[in-house]
């Protein structure tokens, strides 16, 4: 991929996922001029209020751009009161996960300076790891296609070797550029509940076969309930976290809480060829319009895409943009800002002031 054509496709979605995605868009573009790099974007109709407006929650046509873009930026979507006729949620991000096999979420759970945390010890201010979401797979396999009849209600796990093979791997050159970063062995410890499922089971024998073939990247297993306790009890003993679907969702999101919460939690689904970098939160009725939603996640999400960006070969000057970005998220917090979801008065717009005044 050329550096100076780079064309990312924008998913803004519903409720405060147009007003994250608005803000970021404010702080990339400047942020992409100084850097020199060509980027464009295209703004794609899908979501609830879409699927409410004309009965198709995402059109092919927004699919098709989306999978021709370099990359895909993608709000929040989803409304409570706006549903399926099996009563489940608008949710054409999983759609995307699935049609691009996205297999590797990428969810980091990372402490930022003057962003208060909810643990007490005085490492976790240090607090760094990644859960890593296997998003294709696991319990979310039989999603729309789950039996239901009077008397129970059915759905599939399935892991398959080719998905895990492809996760752990993921995983482990994850932990090794972690580990280079930070001038220490990097560590991948699985997560599963193989004492009870063959399906884990399985799924452990997988990870441990390409563990074998990273000598210098530490290895081990954790069983999802001792992790949801560690998790709160030691977060500050892990790296890099593979899990099953399920698992993940409801794991990143426990993290998210101990970082200052979901406001605060960026993410990625990554696949061989695509790629979707979206904030791990929804689109928050409660406070859409109102003008105080953190951008936060989505911002740092934006810096995920630009890594990702460089590391498939758009330039080093997307990998210079990700590392500004994120330190100009840590520095406005650092300098004061405090957002609404912490405690604060500081609006959108004061987010966006405050990190493009960290940029400069």
């Amino acid at each position: 991929m050329a550096s100076n054509s780079i064309h990312v496709a924008v998913l803004p979605g519903d409720g405060i996922g147009v007003e994250v995605t608005e803000a970021t868009l404010a702080v990339l573009e400047p942020l992409a001029k100084r850097h020199g790099l060509g980027i464009s974007t295209e703004s794609l109709p899908a979501g609830a209020f879409h699927y409410q407006a004309t009965g198709d929650a995402f059109p092919e046509a927004s699919f098709k751009a989306a999978e021709k873009a370099d990359a895909i930026l993608l709000g929040a979507m989803g409304w409570p009161g706006i549903r399926l006729a099996d009563g489940t949620e608008i949710a054409p991000q999983l759609d995307l996960r699935f049609r691009l096999g996205l297999y590797a979420g990428v969810r980091p759970v990372k402490a930022i300076p003057g962003v208060p945390v909810a643990l007490a010890d005085p490492r976790a201010r240090d607090m760094d790891l990644v859960i890593l979401r296997e998003s294709t797979e696991g319990l979310f396999f039989s999603r729309g296609t789950g039996v239901v009849t009077p008397d129970y209600a059915e759905e599939t796990l399935r892991i398959t070797r080719p998905i895990t093979e492809k996760l752990s791997h993921f995983a482990f050159r994850l932990a090794q550029r972690r580990g280079e970063r930070k001038q220490r062995r990097g560590k991948v410890t699985l997560v599963d509940k193989a004492n009870v499922f063959r399906a884990f089971a399985f799924m452990r024998g997988v990870f441990d076969g390409v563990a074998a073939g990273y000598p210098d990247v530490d290895s081990a297993h954790h069983y999802v309930d001792a992790m949801a306790l560690d998790l709160v009890r030691r977060p500050w003993a892990f790296d890099v976290l593979p899990t099953e679907n399920m698992f993940g969702d409801i794991l990143s999101d426990l993290g998210a809480g101990l970082v200052g919460g979901m406001g605060f939690s960026p993410s990625a689904d990554i696949g061989d060829n695509h790629a979707v970098f979206q904030p791990a939160h929804g689109t928050a009725p409660d406070i859409a319009g109102q003008g105080i939603a953190n951008p936060t996640a989505m911002l740092l999400s934006a810096a995920m895409m630009l890594d990702w960006l460089a590391s498939r070969g758009a330039g080093q000057g997307h990998a210079d943009a990700a590392v500004e970005l994120e330190a100009a998220v840590d520095k406005a917090f650092a300098g004061g800002l405090r957002t609404a979801d912490i405690g604060g008065k500081d609006g959108t717009a004061a987010v966006v002031k405050a990190v493009k005044e960290a940029l400069a």
